[in-house]
């Protein structure tokens, strides 16, 4: 008998020593409240802020999500959005402000003036529906939605397609940057397998638009709703923006057809389903929450004004007077183009002169030519200076932003959050794509993801090498930091990653 006993405690020996060392049940709540503004205009989908919960026996972690260009700075949410929001988190749940993450999409639909209120019912929601969860995570892959919209030309120089300028000539275009087609994924079950939320973090303006030109949560909003559609009534998708500061939608400067952004999203939606049903989730999960302080030199733009003004006047020297005008360009430059060796009359015209030895039609085709080349140079002079002065306007916003301020360094929060196997590190600025790409090659981790637009906003954050070419681009115009400040964020990001 004792034997027997002896031999049912060593079996049960395994399955007792593996509790002790994982990790810890976790509890999650999740909630969706409508913050679109209907008084601002036509609705054509409804923009959202999102909360979610997950707790630990001794810590909770907020994640709110919100349909919108930023927290802070620009746009209808404030820059005392944030403050309010921690302060009454803490006060009504216990959560740290450390420990509460806003992160916005970066869709430039309109929400509502009390977003505050409205985004401290979602978490109050999500706060009281918490249950026990089981966590994993993934990627997915989505390449063709998106594309990076900075062009590198011949003369070495960088413009980006936007359309607050047209773009340049085709024969000077060599190169264009890099996309990130990974979807980081975080999958959320219930104990009986339903799913409870995904979280998926991707890089790209959600800023397509729809044709009927109402308010929209774009490219990600109509994702969302893809995937909360195919995986049931009580599942909902949080998208986390990632390193979308230069990647802009697919043939984001179409004109044959209809701006729309939600075939885009749909594929996007797709794409994050195939990952998570892939993804198992572990019966515990782990939660860490770490928040640091990173002060970044801001930069002093007078040197670039200073040229960008010279290159500015340099090109308005280069315009040259021409007899046309738009009215008569076009309808010279389509014949010129229709009939390159008879385009002033008919072919039989111009053989009869050659008979006699008349070259008046000759004559005239070479002098319109030149009109027509004299035209075109100047129309490529001003749309050179319009990019020129559009990205100089931003960057003498920032210096005189930065004379204000009398500050020659600005403080910015950078979190890490690890859930389960995924580690996500924060940014408040607009990342361009390559950090992401560096960032996660260099962490070596499997499941790391980065978040610009996250807790507060600081506008464009580029690459060192791209703030070299400042007045060519937005994203290296309306930026306030000096180029040394990526090697302090990217050593910070790893950091972090390492201690999650």
């Amino acid at each position: 008998m004792n034997r027997v006993i002896l031999i049912c405690l060593l079996a049960l020996l395994p399955s007792v020593f593996c509790a002790d060392l994982s990790a810890e049940q976790l509890l999650a709540g999740v909630a969706t409240v409508d913050i679109t503004d209907r008084a601002a205009g036509p609705v054509n989908d409804p923009l959202y802020v999102k909360a979610l919960i997950i707790s630990s026996s001794d810590q909770s972690f907020a994640l709110i999500t919100l349909d919108a260009v930023a927290i802070g700075e620009i746009g209808r949410i404030k820059n005392d959005y944030l403050p309010e929001v921690r302060s009454e988190i803490a006060k009504r749940f216990g959560i740290k402000p450390m420990n509460v993450m806003a992160n916005a999409s970066h869709c430039h639909g309109v929400v509502r003036s009390d977003v505050a209120k409205l985004t401290l019912q979602a978490v109050q929601e999500a706060f009281d529906s918490r249950e026990p969860v089981r966590i994993g995570s993934g990627w997915g892959i989505e390449k063709s939605i998106m594309e990076n919209r900075r062009l590198n030309l011949k003369s070495g120089r960088t413009v980006d397609v936007r359309h607050a300028y047209a773009l340049p000539p085709e024969e000077e275009v060599i190169g264009a940057g890099p996309v990130d087609p990974s979807i980081g994924v975080i999958r959320i079950n219930r104990l009986d397998g339903s799913t409870h939320s995904v979280i998926y973090n991707f890089a790209c303006h959600p800023i397509q638009g729809v044709p009927s030109g109402g308010n929209t949560a774009d490219i990600t909003g109509f994702a969302s709703r893809v995937i909360e559609e195919n995986l049931g009534p009580d599942c909902t998708a949080l998208f986390v923006q990632g390193c979308g500061g230069d990647i802009n939608p697919r043939n984001y400067k179409e004109v044959n057809s209809p701006r729309d952004a939600e075939p885009l999203g749909n594929q996007l939606g797709l794409s994050v389903l195939r990952a998570v049903r892939k993804i198992d989730c572990q019966t515990e999960g782990e939660l860490r929450i770490l928040n640091q302080s990173l002060v970044l030199p801001r930069g002093d733009q007078s040197q670039r004004i200073f040229e960008l003004e010279k290159r500015q006047q340099k090109l308005l020297d280069e315009l040259r007077g021409t007899s046309l005008n738009l009215k008569s360009f076009l309808p010279l430059v389509v014949k010129y183009q229709l009939d390159d060796r008879f385009p002033s009359y008919h072919s039989y015209g111009y053989l009869r002169d050659e008979k006699t030895g008349d070259e008046s039609y000759l004559k005239l085709d070479a002098k319109n030519r030149l009109l027509i080349q004299s035209y075109i140079e100047n129309i490529h002079v001003m749309e050179e200076l319009t990019r020129l002065q559009t990205n100089l306007r931003l960057l003498k916003k920032h210096h005189a932003s930065l004379i204000e301020s009398g500050q020659r360094t600005i403080e910015v929060e950078v979190m890490g959050i690890r859930i389960g196997d995924a580690k996500v590190v924060t940014f408040p600025g607009e990342l361009t794509v390559q950090i992401g790409l560096r960032i996660k090659e260099l962490s070596k981790e499997s499941m790391a993801m980065v978040a610009g637009y996250t807790n507060g906003y600081i506008y464009y954050a580029p690459t060192t090498e791209q703030l070299e070419n400042a007045g060519g681009a937005q994203e290296d115009s309306d930026c306030i930091l000096d180029p040394t400040w990526y090697p302090l964020f990217e050593a910070k990001a790893l950091s972090i990653l390492q201690q999650l």
